[in-house]
């Protein structure tokens, strides 16, 4: 990699005021475990990192009055130990444990998920977001190789989100909060993770000069799961998965949120097939209609035609196993 300053501050104050003014000026560190393989692979070379670890306010699994505030360096693990979290939000816990790597679990933090940037091996291999012909031939993605590549999107994106958390996040209303060094700001998790239009643009709403502080996630007490299909148990990243959350009454569905996650370059909100639940008994006839709905306007490319059917059967396993308990 090339050479960097190394900046370990010890509070957000001094973190924030060790950033620049775009993204090759300065990288916020935690876990590491996503910035340093860019690094190793030159698809990105920051002038400074700046190291976000050992800032305690960045930290800790708390209640708040209205949610659970979930700091941004929590680890993965740390999640998955979480009383709190396993008894509000099973759907984060069942998307931690899909990283199987222990490393991985005890190093990769909650924030670093949510900013991590794509898989695409176009864009891992110097391409760039959008991974364009070089010489004007279109998409390489859409002519070559894509059989992890999305088989949703409203742009010129065709990579997948990355994130385990997003979907759950986006399901549960989730709110993340952003410092820079002269003001702050609430984004919701929906809203938060970007289909570029150009490769100027970032995947996430996030600005070079702001630091991902903090999650919120009301409590509502939704029922909620993520169901993920991952092609090996080794260290993978799902082919398709879906988080789903029920406001329920009794046995029967008030609101519902469903979102699916590795078929879109966002976390893709799956409205219809949410709608259609209301008022209804979570059965296994009724998860899977919600599944057939939830892929509705599903636009394969040439490889990956397969994702359709993985992404009706987590939404219908999702559905069953927030309502029941068993996928």
């Amino acid at each position: 990699m090339n050479r960097f300053e190394y900046a370990s501050p010890a509070t957000l104050k001094e973190a924030l005021a060790l950033l620049g003014p775009n993204w090759n000026a300065a990288a916020v560190l935690a876990g590491g475990t996503d910035l340093l393989a860019l690094m190793k692979s030159y698809v990105y070379s920051p002038a400074r990192l700046v190291n976000i670890k050992g800032i305690k306010e960045l930290g800790g699994i708390t209640k708040t009055a209205g949610g659970v505030r979930i700091g941004a360096t929590v680890t993965l693990q740390e999640l998955i130990d979480s009383p709190i979290i396993r008894a509000e939000f099973p759907s984060l816990v069942q998307a931690a444990r899909e990283v199987h790597s222990m490393q991985i679990r005890n190093m990769g933090t909650v924030g670093g998920d949510v900013c991590q940037r794509p898989r695409c091996w176009y864009f891992r291999n110097g391409f760039g977001l959008l991974a364009l012909d070089r010489s004007g031939g279109g998409s390489l993605v859409e002519k070559g190789r894509n059989e992890f590549h999305a088989i949703f999107s409203d742009g010129p994106a065709k990579f997948v989100s990355a994130s385990s958390f997003g979907p759950p996040l986006a399901a549960l209303g989730a709110k993340i909060k952003l410092v820079s060094a002269t003001a702050s700001r609430e984004v919701d998790a929906a809203q938060f993770f970007v289909s570029p239009k150009s490769e100027l643009d970032r995947e996430v709403d996030l600005m070079p000069d702001e630091i991902l502080t903090e999650i919120v996630i009301p409590s509502k007490g939704l029922k909620n799961a993520t169901y993920s299909v991952i092609q090996k148990q080794a260290l993978d990243w799902p082919l398709a998965s879906a988080s789903v959350a029920l406001q329920m009454k009794g046995a029967t569905v008030v609101s519902a949120s469903i979102v699916l996650g590795a078929v879109a370059p966002v976390p893709w909100a799956a409205k219809s097939a949410a709608a259609m639940l209301a008022g209804k008994t979570i059965t296994e006839s009724v998860a899977e209609e919600a599944g057939k709905a939830a892929v509705q306007g599903a636009r394969p490319l040439s490889e990956n035609g397969y994702k359709i059917r993985l992404a009706q059967t987590a939404v219908k396993r999702a559905l069953l196993l927030a309502a029941t308990g068993k996928a």
